[in-house]
C-alpha cells in the first residue's frame, strides 16, 4: 500500500501562448495530477515573467505553482506527460520534507512579520 506524500510542482508555460492555451495547460497540469491519483492542495498562478534565458526560444513563461499529496509511483507518470508536452517549457517536482515544511512556516511567520521589498510602495523600497 503506497501512502501519499507532499509535493510540490513548479512549472512554466509558454508565455508566447494566448490566454485560453495558458488556461488549457494549466488544465491539463491540473486533471494529470488528479489523474494520476493526486490530490491538488493549492494551486498559485504566478503570472507571466521574463526568463532570465531563452527556453525553446521564448523569453516569456507563464509560472504557475501547484501543491498536492500523490503516491510516490505517480510522480514518474505525471512527469512523463509534463515531459511531452509542447506547451510546459520546464517543470521540477520535489517532495516536501518535515524539515522542509518547518522551514516555510518560520519564513512564513517571519515574512508577515516583516514583510517583504515587493510589498511596499516604489518610494519607500528605493530609500531602503
Amino acid at each position: 500500500m503506497n501512502k501519499l506524500k507532499q509535493y510540490e510542482c513548479t512549472v512554466i508555460i509558454d508565455g508566447g501562448l494566448q490566454d485560453d492555451a495558458i488556461a488549457s495547460a494549466m488544465e491539463l497540469v491540473k486533471t494529470t495530477i488528479a489523474g494520476k491519483g493526486g490530490v491538488i492542495n493549492n494551486v498559485l498562478e504566478v503570472g507571466r515573467r521574463k526568463m532570465a534565458y531563452l527556453i525553446r526560444k521564448s523569453s516569456i513563461g507563464y509560472y504557475a505553482h501547484v501543491e498536492f499529496d500523490a503516491t510516490p509511483s505517480a510522480i514518474a507518470e505525471i512527469e512523463r506527460v509534463f515531459r511531452y508536452e509542447d506547451n510546459i517549457l520546464r517543470f521540477l517536482i520535489i517532495q516536501l520534507s518535515s524539515p522542509l515544511l518547518e522551514m516555510r512556516k518560520r519564513v512564513e511567520k517571519y515574512s508577515v512579520v516583516l514583510g517583504s521589498p515587493e510589498d511596499q510602495p516604489e518610494g519607500e523600497a528605493a530609500k531602503s
